[in-house]
């Protein structure tokens, strides 16, 4: 690293190679200094995270800052637990190859990590860089075997396709989803040519744009190919002295049928597994929150066990902890060889450290009673020297604010991004930034959100996962039920579970969690989206409450919340 830069502001990013740590770092302002290190390293910064829902919450303040000129990845976790019996999101292992693919162009830019995520073994970049389909208009294409190199590459057909993996066929018409892609494609054939190439609405089905050519990824982390499936198969024989007859998974296979988790027996499908940092083109600067040891540590400890629970079932056989992940020691190891930087949690003390001067936002509560309601607010715009940012969560509460702001005499200037109000002059501004927290910069800059301003929070859903729950209500997998426990789903509130059933969809067989609401109203919940689900914890299980499914009755409960 450099020696030490002179801040031209509070939260520019500051490099020593005597001070290995951050300290001083409050709320949101995490994810400027990071933003801030990003674009002063001349090559990639590699943050590491204790979670998911802490790499969740980073990458969403690191957007909000971005001019969108450096390239910001997360890799998302599979948010499934070791040795788990269902396959993760195809919308995750869309983003996962999608970020796969793009590290072998990056030559600068943030890539943000779970720890967890980071002791996974991945397979070999000839699987993730080197199965492209490449389309262009023009191009012959023929039906059946277009369909057949879809199939190979792991996409599945459903109609409509609504999701990442998916394709449909309609006469001279093909749908797909293609990996990584925000819109789906549709494909327009003049006999056996290309006509169009066109990004369409799933749910309008109305073309946005025009392609002349298109290169996608596969589907899924392992190859689908036929005789990569016979390999898997002979390696699954070797692997395991069971009797494959017993196995489901194994016969699934044999009849053609994609078994859901195999994600789980990845190194059986490849000679040789890498390592995220192995995808990376030269030696990343790591900035690592405080606690990722003990987290690595945790998910080892916790996969062993699991593994433990697991390794003398004959009829779903397990891989070694070994061959799915790296241990923490071997992770450690790999990241000693980088150079990096700690961050530790605001607050604390440290002899040998780079401090930044930051500190939380003040609580300005503007509440309903007395003559007074909004003395805090005012006295600090009037003691506060630097400008202020005032975020809110939606544009619906951007007005809400405008309008309460206003009648304190307080009128800031509405701004489309945090860039535009950087750019600006304006003492005061306002603009829809749902950040995580507020905090003060120096004498510079204060970002105050609603928490500060009312106290509670209305948040928009942003995230495909964004809340913490409390790590008694997660269920971590389906041994943790048993039927006639009550549950809570996180759209549609506290009901049943009734034990699982088996449903064929699309002409494909899958399990769904059977989940009982009031007037017995019956929701089927796809095994694979089980992380919407956690106990109910209010009460005692027999008493416990059953909503009505399309009712307002959850949506009011959490509102009270």
């Amino acid at each position: 690293m450099s020696g030490l830069i002179p801040p031209a502001s509070p939260l520019e990013a500051r490099f020593n190679t005597g001070s290995p740590n951050w300290v001083g770092l409050h709320g949101s302002s995490t994810a400027l200094a990071l933003l801030s290190a990003a674009g002063a390293h001349d090559g990639i910064v590699l943050v590491l995270t204790r979670s998911s829902h802490q790499a969740q919450l980073l990458e969403q303040d690191i957007q909000l800052f971005s001019d969108g000129d450096l390239p910001i990845f997360h890799f998302p976790d599979h948010e499934t637990l070791p040795y788990d019996a269902f396959s993760p999101h195809p919308d995750i292992i869309a983003e996962r190859l999608s970020t796969l693919a793009s590290l072998a162009q990056m030559s600068r830019g943030l890539l943000i990590v779970p720890v967890a995520t980071l002791m996974q073994r991945l397979p070999p970049g000839n699987h993730a860089l080197g199965r492209n389909i490449q389309l262009r208009t023009g191009q012959t294409l023929v039906i059946d075997n277009f369909r057949r190199q879809l199939q190979q590459a792991g996409y599945n057909h459903a109609d409509p396709v609504y999701q990442a993996g998916q394709f449909a066929v309609r006469g001279s018409v093909v749908d797909l989803f293609p990996t990584g892609r925000k819109l789906p494609l549709r494909i327009d054939l003049f006999d056996e040519e290309i006509d169009s190439l066109r990004e369409f609405d799933p749910e309008t089905q109305r073309s946005t744009a025009q392609l002349q050519r298109f290169e996608m990824l596969p589907a899924r982390e392992y190859p689908c190919d036929d005789e990569s499936l016979s390999d898997f198969r002979k390696a699954f024989r070797y692997r395991f002295a069971v009797d494959t007859r017993k196995v489901t998974l194994y016969q699934d296979l044999r009849q053609g049928i994609h078994p859901q988790g195999l994600e789980q027996y990845l190194p059986l499908f490849f000679e040789n597994t890498q390592s995220l940092l192995d995808y990376l083109p030269a030696k990343p600067l790591v900035i690592a929150q405080q606690g990722i040891e003990k987290a690595a540590v945790d998910f080892w400890s916790s996969t062993r066990e699991r593994w433990e629970q697991r390794r003398h079932d004959v009829e779903r056989p397990v891989l070694d902890p070994t061959e799915l992940f790296f241990s923490a020691s071997d992770v450690q190891n790999r990241l000693d060889e980088f150079n990096s930087i700690d961050l530790l949690e605001a607050g604390q003390q440290s002899c040998n450290a780079v401090l930044f001067d930051t500190r939380p936002a003040p609580d300005l509560h503007i509440h309903d009673r007395g003559n007074e309601p909004a003395a805090a607010l005012l006295a600090f715009n009037n003691e506060f020297d630097g400008r202020i940012m005032f975020a809110a969560d939606t544009t619906g509460r951007r007005e809400v604010l405008a309008e309460t702001l206003q009648a304190f005499g307080i009128q800031p200037q509405r701004f489309e991004s945090w860039v535009e109000f950087q750019t600006a002059t304006a003492r005061l501004g306002l603009a829809v930034l749902p950040l995580q927290q507020g905090f003060v910069a120096g004498s510079d800059i204060a970002v105050l959100t609603e928490s500060q301003l009312f106290g509670g929070r209305v948040r928009p859903r942003i995230a495909r996962k964004l809340s913490e729950r409390d790590p008694e209500a997660i269920i971590r997998s389906l041994s943790d039920l048993e039927p006639g426990d009550p549950v809570v789903h996180e759209d549609h509130g506290i009901g049943r579970y009734r034990g699982l059933q088996s449903l064929e969809i699309d002409g494909r067989e899958a399990e769904f969690l059977l989940l009982e609401y009031a007037g017995e109203d019956k929701l089927y919940v796809p095994v694979s989206s089980m992380q919407l689900i956690s106990r109910y914890a209010g009460g005692v299980a027999e008493t416990a409450p059953l909503h009505r499914l399309g009712s307002e009755q959850w949506a009011k409960a959490r509102q009270r919340a």
